[in-house]
């Protein structure tokens, strides 16, 4: 669902975000592509755990990371902070726990 409120045309999730508006879709992708590529060489290096039986989702801990480190979600990074979360990604490869 769509609002337009005076030039710009915000959705529902824009509306009630508390950071206002989101990455633009390509710079989503490209952090998501890295949290997949970043994921892929991170599999083998994370410890085991108690709560995860059948392995550890390298992904969603790349994703929980971004979350805490930065208090949102790597899909509701602003533009300007996209060079700090490739960053922090990659320092995620080099100090995975």
């Amino acid at each position: 669902m769509w609002y337009r409120v005076s030039n710009y045309s915000l959705s529902f999730r824009d509306l009630f975000s508390n950071r206002g508006l989101i990455v633009n879709e390509e710079n989503r992708k490209l952090i998501w592509k890295l949290i997949q590529e970043t994921g892929d060489k991170l599999q083998p290096h994370l410890k085991p755990s108690p709560f995860h039986p059948k392995g550890r989702n390298a992904y969603a801990h790349i994703a929980l990371c971004i979350k805490g480190q930065f208090g949102y979600s790597y899909k509701d990074v602003e533009d300007s902070e996209f060079e700090t979360v490739k960053n922090y990604i990659n320092f995620l490869l080099i100090s995975p726990n």
